[in-house]
């Protein structure tokens, strides 16, 4: 709950002054008794950083390098041999383009009708 101090009214800030006091009284009480200070914050554990030798990383990019050479061995094979394009002659050719250009000449011969 983040809230700024000038949004707080009077009262409000009273009463967060007075819960302050009553905070640094208790704490004063437990230093008197443990002869120690307790900070109301937990002091930050600094996380060790790990750190891998230069061999190590060398054994786990050869592993990586093998599996991956297992994984494109294994798509090579399956892989079927690519199909020769299909080409059509000439004279096939010729003979759709007859057909196109009589069924259109057709479609404006009923259009005219």
């Amino acid at each position: 709950m983040s809230t700024s101090l000038s949004s707080l009214s009077a009262q409000q800030l009273r009463r967060a002054a007075a819960i302050k006091e009553k905070i640094q009284s208790l704490e004063k009480k437990l230093h008197q008794m443990f002869g120690a200070t307790i900070n109301s914050e937990l002091p930050a554990v600094a996380k060790r950083q790990r750190r891998m030798s230069a061999s190590g990383r060398a054994r786990i990019a050869a592993a990586a390098r093998a599996r991956w050479a297992k994984v494109r061995a294994g798509k090579a094979s399956a892989k079927p041999a690519k199909k020769a394009k299909r080409k059509m002659s000439a004279a096939g050719l010729a003979r759709i383009r007859a057909a196109v250009k009589a069924r259109w000449a057709r479609v404006r011969a009923a259009k005219k009708k």
